[in-house]
């Protein structure tokens, strides 16, 4: 049990991933988006910023949970 916490880190570290993956497909639907209309670019990258920003926020919560619980170890 002493390791345990060490795998809820490892675990909320994975959050990471989804945020990378969730960054990768709004970067290809946006470059799809504006090579299919390259009128709308100013809108579809204010909605692109909008879906990183809230990914990207997923990561660090992530981070920061990994870092809460590797720190306050109980037990």
């Amino acid at each position: 049990m002493e390791m345990a916490y060490l795998i809820g880190a490892g675990i909320a570290v994975i959050a990471g991933i989804g945020a990378g993956i969730g960054i990768g497909i709004a970067t290809g639907g946006a470059s799809q988006a504006i090579s299919r209309q390259p009128e709308a670019s100013g809108k579809i990258m204010t909605v692109f910023f909008l879906g990183v920003a809230l990914a990207e926020a997923t990561a660090i919560y992530g981070f920061v949970m990994a870092i809460l619980i590797w720190t306050t170890k109980s037990g």
